[in-house]
């Protein structure tokens, strides 16, 4: 039996972690490398319905993972026991796991590296001091009276949900890792009805407002105030007609970007779903191994990025759940497909390079390849000049609806917030703007990609995927975008 003495980091401590560290000392295993993933998560929910505060909701969830590689296969095994003897129960039985499935594992796990990563990571104001539950109440009530302004406006709420979370990350191989992370989702909600007729609007989508970091978000996206500005555009649509139908050019803003980057660009490049392990729960992808380097995936303005380094952003991380370090890469560049999602797994089984994107949604689930945030590069246009050199089309923003096939290839999306753009000036409000069209095709019409100035920096802390399910957070970056001869559609059509 080896055992491992562990290394110690200079730095903040937390009492889990100095506790596991001491434990994983003792730990004693006959593979040839295993690591223990812990995770200290908690969160708060508050919010105002209708100008009446609702029960706060509060949540804690800690627990860890214990990986080995053992006779060429590997296994894992959870638990919510961090005492010295639970993680060696968890540790035997991830190591009976890995020699079991040896024979019938897709690869040999004796090639791949005995990883030693040593690092801290810790999110913008980790350590500011955060804001009171009476705080939280104050602001999210004045927005919800501001909100309620008019008959017509039959439902609204202000609500924010905070998490903070400490993870950890050991191995045998002498690799230590700690990541502090805090997230704060601020939302507001406006629904108005009349003559049969409803019409909601939110801040940026179903918590698309979503950083890392403290209260500075609110700052940055004008939360104050919006109470009685999204009521109003609300009150807009209710008295706005129908999107048109037709094809037209599409102005999309960075709220509904997101949605396309993820749903057609996201999910169609991680690699385990390229290589069929979601083929019986989300699907497979439309993308395959022989198009990398060569596929013309967009129009040469496309230029896509995977980067967990960039500070605010909601999935950014030092290492990833396998012990990979972050880097920034591209995935298409200059509209060509380079690199796909895929972890150190993934990239051993299909042979071809990937990124740092193997993470969990938690302690008792495995790192599978996910999104963490994928961006769109700016490009040089201004928005006025976007906007300027449309004849006919509509701007569109805030994802409202989604729905792709099964290989993330034809897709329809729709978005709460539409206007028309007519000879180059923006013109009439419409509702229910809709449109639709095939990746493979859609961001090879891609026109313009606006400059800094239009880049918002957004994201879902919502992503669905695996067998079991984990939903994990993901961030996106976008410039508003042109699209041209897009197949647009209104609500009665």
């Amino acid at each position: 039996m080896a055992t491992f003495d562990a290394p110690r980091l200079s730095g903040r401590r937390s009492p889990m972690n100095e506790s596991l560290r001491a434990d994983f000392r003792h730990l004693r295993c006959s593979g040839a490398f295993w690591s223990l993933r812990a995770v200290d998560e908690r969160a708060q929910n508050f919010s105002v319905r209708k100008n009446v505060p609702q029960p706060p909701a509060t949540s804690a969830d800690r627990g860890a993972m214990l990986t080995v590689y053992a006779d060429g296969g590997c296994g894992y095994a959870a638990t919510s026991d961090l005492s010295g003897p639970g993680l060696q129960a968890a540790l035997d039985r991830a190591s009976a796991w890995a020699r079991a499935s040896a024979a019938r594992s897709l690869i040999d796990f004796r090639a791949l590296p005995h990883v030693a990563p040593r690092g801290e990571y810790a999110s913008p104001e980790a350590d500011a001091r955060p804001w009171s539950r009476s705080e939280w109440y104050d602001l999210l009530a004045a927005e919800s009276r501001d909100a309620g302004l008019d008959s017509r406006i039959v439902d609204w709420e202000a609500s924010v949900e905070t998490r903070v979370a400490e993870h950890a990350y050991l191995t045998s191989a002498g690799g230590e890792v700690v990541q502090r992370y805090r997230f704060v989702m601020p939302n507001l909600s406006v629904s108005a009805h009349a003559d049969g007729d409803t019409q909601t609007r939110t801040l940026n989508g179903y918590r698309g407002l979503a950083q890392q970091g403290g209260e500075s978000i609110l700052e940055r996206f004008g939360f104050s105030g919006s109470g009685r500005r999204i009521a109003d555009e609300a009150l807009q649509l209710l008295g706005a007609p129908n999107c048109p139908q037709g094809r037209m050019d599409v102005l999309l803003m960075p709220d509904q970007m997101i949605l396309q980057i993820h749903e057609s660009i996201g999910h169609p490049l991680e690699l385990d779903r390229i290589l069929g392990d979601e083929r019986n729960f989300a699907g497979t992808s439309f993308v395959t191994l022989d198009m990398f380097g060569t596929y013309r995936y967009g129009s040469e303005l496309l230029n896509v990025s995977f980067d967990p380094t960039r500070a605010e952003e909601l999935a950014s991380y030092g290492f990833d759940d396998d012990g990979a370090p972050a880097e920034r890469m591209y995935l298409i560049r200059r509209g060509i497909l380079e690199r796909p999602l895929g972890g150190t797994i993934s990239q051993a089984r299909a042979q071809i390079p990937g990124v740092a994107n193997a993470r969990a949604d938690g302690w008792n689930r495995p790192p599978i390849d996910r999104m963490a945030n994928l961006n769109i590069e700016p490009g040089d246009a201004d928005l006025d000049a976007m906007i300027a050199g449309i004849e006919h089309g509509v701007l569109m923003a805030t994802n409202s609806s989604w729905s792709i096939d099964d290989s993330r290839n034809k897709f329809q999306f729709g978005c709460e917030w539409g206007q028309l753009i007519e000879q180059g000036r923006l013109t009439t409000v419409v509702k229910n703007p809709n449109y639709r069209g095939i990746s493979a095709n859609f961001w090879r019409s891609l026109a313009q990609v606006g400059d800094a100035a239009t880049v918002k920096v957004l994201g879902t802390p919502y992503c669905g995927k695996g067998e079991p399910s984990q939903l994990i957070r993901v961030g996106h970056a976008s410039p508003a975008c042109v699209f041209t001869a897009v197949d647009v559609f209104g609500g009665d059509n």
